[in-house]
């Protein structure tokens, strides 16, 4: 008969292997619960390498929607680029990596924005990689097919993940006078993800392998997480790291004068924080969402209302006033992200004018 130490010892052991188990379980579901909560936007974020400094996001599956624009790889490649066009006016696809090569891409390499979910453009210091969301009608094996007909070089047969298709400047210049267009640099490296249904293309093709051999599943970075689920899912978006924002989107850019006047407006709206995470998108409604992440909660308190104080008023660096491109609607502090909704003036590029100069209310 077992002792009652034994006994004790056995059902302690029992109780603590189960408790291990549930908090396993624990994990597992609350990891499982927020992949399956990820916006688009969110999961392209995390394939994308974790030194990105700045993201640009353009939805084309939604885009066409928007613009009922009925395409394929079949189509015509003068209708392709009709549709870049009505999504260049509606301020939707500026942000793009693909639009100036669309035409050779339809006609050559299999994919282009008519048949592509997405794209995400991710540029860090040191390099650059678009990630395309393949459509799922696309088998990958008859895209890499396509490439080695282009003149790519395949991967080596060792190179079980990360594997670059060699193609180069020349390459490039080749494909493009042979399909009557253009082609951008960045296409002179491909890769491809079987189990991601992803492209990955790059003009180096060391940051390219890098990327590839790589690939991560979720953004590490706390500020652009803030941001990236404040936008939600956007139809095209423009998403910067705190420290890059603060410098792509400060006075600093802008001439002594107009840097005087940003100090005024400033010292009177109360004074502005650091940005850990910037975002500025164009959502579904046709209004432009921006999000902006701060240290903590008091911080996004703050420059809620200064923020929306400076918003409302003239932008010296861009010319005019703000209220010449937008009407200026909600804008709440919810934890440690400030969220501002912007309702575009008849004819402003809201998006593409404002997320990429000397923006006064993103300035830190």
């Amino acid at each position: 008969m077992a002792k009652p130490w034994r006994r004790r010892l056995t059902l302690a052991g029992a109780i603590a292997v189960a408790l291990v188990l549930l908090a396993c379980a624990a994990v597992v579901g609350v990891r499982w619960w927020q992949d399956r909560h990820r916006t688009e936007l969110e999961r392209a974020m995390g394939y994308a390498p974790a030194q990105t400094q700045r993201y640009s996001w353009t939805d084309w599956a939604a885009i066409r929607r928007e613009l009922h624009a009925s395409l394929d790889a079949r189509s015509p490649a003068s209708d392709v680029e009709d549709f870049l066009l009505d999504g260049y006016d509606a301020d939707l696809t500026s942000g793009s990596a693909m639009g100036e090569s669309t035409t050779v891409l339809q006609e050559a390499f299999g994919f282009s924005p008519a048949d592509v979910s997405w794209e995400l453009l991710a540029q860090s210091a040191t390099g650059s990689v678009l990630v395309v969301g393949l459509p799922s009608s696309l088998d990958v094996g008859d895209l890499a097919d396509d490439f080695e007909g282009l003149g790519y070089t395949p991967p080596s047969s060792d190179e079980t993940s990360g594997g670059v298709w060699q193609g180069g400047e020349q390459l490039v210049a080749q494909i493009a006078e042979s399909n009557g267009g253009s082609l951008s640099p960045q296409f002179q490296y491909l890769a491809l993800d079987d189990d991601q249904h992803l492209l990955l293309a790059s003009d180096s093709s060391a940051y390219l392998r890098d990327a590839a051999g790589s690939l991560p599943d979720s953004i590490s970075d706390e500020g652009l997480r803030d941001v990236a689920g404040a936008v939600g899912s956007p139809l095209s978006a423009a998403v910067y790291t705190g420290d890059y924002a603060c410098k792509a989107l400060a006075m600093a850019q802008a001439d002594d004068g107009d840097q005087a006047s940003a100090d005024q407006l400033i010292a009177a709206a109360g004074g502005v924080d650091p940005l850990t995470g910037f975002a500025m998108a164009a959502e579904r409604d046709g209004t432009v969402r921006v999000g902006l992440a701060f240290e903590d909660d008091d911080q996004a308190r703050r420059n809620a209302d200064s923020r929306a104080e400076l918003a409302g008023g003239p932008a010296p660096g861009q010319g005019g006033d703000f209220g010449d491109r937008f009407a200026l609607g909600r804008v709440a502090a919810d934890g440690r992200v400030v969220t501002m909704a912007l309702e575009p003036r008849d004819g402003s590029a809201v998006l593409s004018d404002l997320s990429t100069g000397p923006v006064l209310f993103a300035t830190c």
